[in-house]
């Protein structure tokens, strides 16, 4: 199918592509475009006007401050942090999502900032977000904000995001300790949305975990913050039992439904196999290094 008409701009300002969504009642900001333009297509999206921030310098790149922040520009691919040589020093469970994310082609054009801002609950990038409690900042007429992404997603494919507001960026926090994690994801075939995902961002202080966060892919309505799940780690040096209770708590606050990517109590079964997993590999990590 052919997309319904639309206007197209492509201002070369952050202010001109505010002024243009101030102005215009149904507007569409597009980066990336690998999913928007594929539900314009299909008519599930029919925005009256375009909004192209390729043309805005300043906004393609991701890296850390000098105190740790990490920042990920809006026009960030998939791919730029795929092939990066240092986010894996910095961030290592956005190291190990990047090759998940969808397909070559798709990593080539598709955002970082587009994907969290779509609130697929089936996105990668959200639950690994999530698990790093980082926040995304917006701007607007009224200036600049930052928004909790545990805030940020109000619902399937809904975020608090104002018409006339743009996400410039993504940014976590500077690591309390060594930051380790990692992302494990269940998919029927290579590039395909996951049937049950999971990310854990956790910050080591002498083989103790000093802070953690756990982020459910595609096992519920949006994403899931496994916040209890994750509290029985802190303090901790992941011991059998603790990783065991944390596996189990996550699995309890999923919410899949049953489909033909499996059944409910499966999928369940797949997040407490994955935090099991990805604990058990931080915790061998952190016993080669001591």
């Amino acid at each position: 199918m052919y997309p319904s008409r639309f206007r197209y701009e492509a201002p070369t300002t952050l202010a001109e592509a505010i002024a243009i969504l101030a102005t215009n009642d149904d507007a569409k900001v597009l980066a990336g475009g690998q999913s928007l333009i594929p539900m314009m297509k299909l008519r599930f999206a029919s925005p009256a006007t375009l909004v192209d921030i390729n043309n805005i310098p300043d906004l393609d790149f991701h890296g850390a401050d000098a105190d740790g922040t990490y920042r990920i520009g809006a026009l960030c691919r998939h791919a730029h942090l795929e092939k990066s040589t240092t986010l894996g020093d910095h961030q290592p469970l956005l190291a190990s999502c990047a090759p998940l994310v969808a397909d070559p082609i798709v990593r080539t054009r598709g955002t970082f900032v587009g994907s969290v801002c779509h609130a697929d609950p089936q996105g990668d990038w959200a639950s690994c977000m999530v698990a790093l409690d980082g926040s995304i900042t917006a701007v607007g007429p009224n200036g600049e904000r930052s928004i909790p992404v545990k805030e940020f997603v109000s619902g399937p494919f809904q975020t608090v995001l104002a018409a006339d507001e743009i996400a410039t960026e993504a940014v976590i926090a500077p690591a309390q300790g060594t930051r380790v994690g990692g992302y494990l994801k269940l998919e029927r075939r290579v590039g395909d949305f996951a049937t049950a995902g999971v990310a854990i961002g956790l910050d080591m202080t002498g083989g103790t975990v000093a802070s953690a966060g756990i982020g459910l892919t595609g096992v519920g309505a949006q994403t899931i913050d496994a916040a209890e799940a994750a509290s029985v780690l802190i303090g901790s040096s992941l011991e059998p039992d603790v990783i065991e209770r944390a596996a189990n708590l996550a699995a309890e606050v999923a919410n899949p439904r049953s489909d033909h990517r499996g059944s409910a109590s499966y999928k369940k079964h797949v997040v407490e196999t994955f935090v099991s997993r990805i604990l058990g590999n931080v915790q061998r990590e952190e016993l080669q290094v001591a």
